[in-house]
């Protein structure tokens, strides 16, 4: 028990050793900094994409709805993963993403090329299910708001501005919240890939607990990394991703209550 205490302890340490917290909340700011700019880019496409899908199905547009259609269904019935890889592999990183990374506090050359791969393959596969989710509320607005909206004079790009969206958006707020909270955790799997955002820190820290427990002596007596490393440093990660989402959650929640009263 003693010396499960003083390895608990040593563990503990690790996270108020200044050069860890930092190198970690710099992981959090990258996780942050890419999942918001991919929420806000894959809800501004998704409704480009629920619109083409669901209006253009007459003439010549129809060619439109079907590419909106094939794009969907393309990103929605395939893994994340997948993608990431992929954007990973392919995409170029232009100058904007060198800036956008220094201004995190990432200066790295795996840094400036990781962030906009990362918003890409998020926003391509996150603009999928963001779609779907506008498409439904969409739906939900009553065929004679359209009718009553022509009835006043108002054009189609209007009635559709004005009036078919803020209602299908005031519709679908929690669905849309419930996705950011999605996102966000989605952002992890770049840990499997890069060690840049908030888990693939937490893993890198891990692999060089040794140095930050109290057990390293030597460069030739190197300590060991405990059980206990793991649990504390995992746990960390599990603390600021639940506090984060759980407060979405609970905005969430008091939004639906809301709605039914």
């Amino acid at each position: 028990m003693e010396q499960f205490m003083a390895e608990l302890q040593g563990s503990i340490g690790i996270l108020k050793n200044p050069e860890v917290l930092t190198y970690l909340l710099k992981g959090l700011a990258f996780t942050l900094g890419i999942s918001l700019i991919a929420i806000v880019v894959s809800i501004a496409s998704g409704a480009v994409l629920a619109l083409v899908r669901n209006y253009c199905t007459r003439g010549g547009a129809r060619i439109l709805g079907k590419i909106a259609a094939f794009y969907i269904e393309l990103f929605r019935n395939t893994p994340l993963m997948l993608w990431m890889f992929i954007c990973f592999v392919m995409c170029p990183a232009p100058e904007i993403s060198k800036k956008f990374a220094t201004a995190l506090g990432f200066t790295s050359t795996v840094a400036v090329k990781t962030l906009f791969k990362a918003i890409v393959a998020l926003t391509l596969f996150e603009s999928a299910i963001m779609a779907e989710i506008i498409r439904g509320g969409l739906n939900s607005v009553a065929k004679g708001q359209f009718e009553a909206a022509y009835s006043q004079g108002f054009g189609g790009l209007q009635t559709m501005t004005l009036i078919v969206l803020p209602q299908a958006f005031r519709n679908i707020v929690p669905t849309l919240l419930s996705q950011m909270i999605s996102t966000i955790k989605d952002s992890s799997y770049m840990a499997s890939l890069v060690t840049i955002e908030l888990m693939g820190c937490t893993k890198l820290i891990i692999s060089k607990a040794n140095a930050y427990n109290g057990t390293w002596v030597d460069r030739f007596n190197r300590g060991t990394i405990h059980v206990t490393d793991v649990f504390v440093l995992f746990g960390f990660a599990f603390l600021v991703y639940f506090a984060i989402n759980f407060t979405l959650s609970c905005v969430v929640r008091r939004m639906r209550r809301e709605k039914r009263a």
